[in-house]
């Protein structure tokens, strides 16, 4: 998968995982992993399908409704992904925390839900639920913070308190930050993460 690594100043920080939002690159979430943890090694990956041109994690039916074979197939090549990462990079696979936008907090929030261990934490913008009527791993201690638009045409206020619900029914601790704003990554929210972030992971 075509990424970015970068190498920080504090090995044992957690590795920063971030995932961009549909028609995003690489390169989006670069500066929110800078307010996010300065000293933390960065891993920034881009989506591998494209819709029109524009990069996500997986393939869509229509707005808001999933092709879940395909986010299946993509959820695992994506670990699969971090797992080979781990090995080229050195870096330490069960100490990595998730930063995702929209599209790209859906696929983090998919790892959760597919696979024990797949992540320390996560920081999801304005996701929604992966996948319904399935087992979550156990979740126990997993911090998630999930940041939400109460005007969010994409995402409902429903959509995110379902995801609390499941999140937290698997032993997850989460905590949502609700903004009266649409679907936007505004500067209180991300500022919201980086405090969460600090409490959690410092």
């Amino acid at each position: 998968m075509k990424h970015i690594f970068k190498q920080g100043t504090f090995s044992d920080e957690p590795v920063l995982v971030l995932f961009h939002g549909t028609g995003g690159t690489e390169q989006d979430l670069l500066p929110l992993a800078q307010l996010i943890s300065p000293g933390s090694s960065v891993l920034s990956v881009r989506g591998n399908v494209l819709e029109n041109g524009m990069p996500r994690f997986f393939r869509r039916l229509a707005e808001g409704v999933f092709d879940e074979e395909d986010l299946i197939i993509r959820t695992q090549e994506l670990s699969d992904f971090l797992e080979e990462a781990a090995a080229q990079y050195g870096f330490d696979r069960s100490n990595l925390v998730a930063v995702g936008y929209s599209n790209g907090a859906n696929i983090a929030g998919s790892l959760l839900f597919h696979y024990p261990n797949a992540l320390k934490g996560a920081i999801l913008h304005h996701p929604m639920v992966p996948r319904r009527s399935i087992a979550l791993p156990d979740l126990t201690a997993t911090p998630v913070f999930i940041g939400a638009g109460r005007n969010d045409p994409i995402c409902s206020p429903q959509e995110t308190e379902e995801l609390q619900s499941l999140f937290q029914g698997a032993g997850a601790a989460v905590t949502v930050h609700w903004e009266n704003f649409g679907h936007q990554l505004t500067r209180s929210e991300v500022e919201a993460a980086v405090e969460w972030y600090q409490q959690q992971f410092k």
